[in-house]
């Protein structure tokens, strides 16, 4: 008896997680060009991110910006497009930024000589798949204006859908190849070509993760933090779809257990051009080896590694990827 309370305990928490990995999303591969030599900030998440909110902003708003005050902000492309808003939104939500978007780009190179090209990432969840256009508009206007301080200008190669199919070639755009996926059918897919009979991972994180964990932000790895900002990066982007879910509910009693780790502290400066400063992103790469996944944490794990965890995320934080150990 107390066997199949604890199996259809265990079932009840897997589709608790199958329903949470219903989230939409859409990932673009997009490369630009560069017609002669140029300068780029090294941090080309943050600029481009900057940029094509800029050309948003210019080519939309009619009320001098001041959005606090304007009478149309719930009909404004910029903030459907930018900064989106939850269907549900969590009480300890306090930011205007969305979680709408992601940003990676991970190519640090700062001079560019003419015809090189640059490649970066875009990942669209949930209501903002449809705005494909607003985006790819304040790129190209982008690419006009010139990207960083040195006005770098640019023109779009291409942009492949995550099959690597064309969606945008020779300036035709091919909307048949701009498909829509769940987290699920990533989490599915990626689970394919992991080794069998796996009993741990490792998370090599890519970019700085920033953690918030009992108040202060993480300086090295903890298996429980992590399984959290998981948790909670999935919650936050059920209520943005509007999705009934508990998966920010945590057992405790069935962690991973951290084998070891190397982790090392990472700024990053930007300028914000909402906020007219200066700031500094902090956060910790490096990797983590955990031990004891078992199916749940794996399935949220896997996730992860796609929509990225902790702050920042949308400037390209807090991204990794995941090898098995057996």
């Amino acid at each position: 008896m107390e066997g199949q309370i604890a199996l259809q305990m265990e079932k009840g928490k897997i589709e608790t997680v199958y329903r949470s990995l219903q989230v939409r999303y859409v990932k673009l591969y997009v490369t630009l060009e560069f017609p002669g030599d140029a300068i780029l900030p090294r941090d080309k998440a943050s600029a481009l991110r900057g940029g094509m909110g800029e050309m948003l902003l210019r080519a939309n708003c009619i009320k001098d910006r001041n959005c606090s005050q304007c009478d149309f902000i719930k009909e404004c492309i910029v903030q459907r497009t930018m900064y989106s808003q939850f269907d549900y939104k969590p009480d300890y939500i306090t930011t205007g930024d969305s979680i709408g978007y992601v940003l990676e780009c991970e190519d640090d190179r700062e001079r560019f000589i003419r015809g090189e090209k640059l490649d970066f990432q875009l990942l669209l969840f949930g209501k903002t798949i449809v705005y494909f256009n607003q985006y790819l508009q304040a790129l190209h206007a982008l690419g006009m204006q010139g990207l960083g301080k040195n006005h770098a200008h640019f023109k779009i190669a291409s942009v492949l859908n995550s099959d690597r199919q064309q969606i945008l070639h020779a300036n035709s755009v091919y909307m048949e190849n701009y498909r829509v996926k769940t987290l699920m059918d990533y989490v599915e897919e990626r689970r394919k070509r992991l080794p069998q009979g796996m009993d741990s991972l490792v998370l090599s994180f890519q970019t700085p993760a920033t953690i918030k964990f009992h108040g202060d932000f993480l300086k090295e790895f903890q298996a429980e933090a992590v399984i959290m900002a998981v948790r909670r990066r999935i919650y936050m982007l059920d209520c943005f779809e509007g999705i009934a879910s508990d998966v920010n509910v945590a057992d405790f009693e069935e962690l991973p257990i951290l084998e070891g780790q190397e982790a090392v502290g990472v700024e990053v400066n930007r300028y914000s051009n909402r906020q007219g400063s200066r700031m500094t992103l902090r956060g910790i790469k490096g990797w983590m080896h955990l031990s004891c996944v078992n199916e749940e944490n794996l399935l949220l794990l896997l996730a992860g590694e796609l929509i990225h965890v902790g702050k920042n995320t949308s400037f390209g934080f807090g991204r990794y990827l995941i090898t098995g150990r057996t």
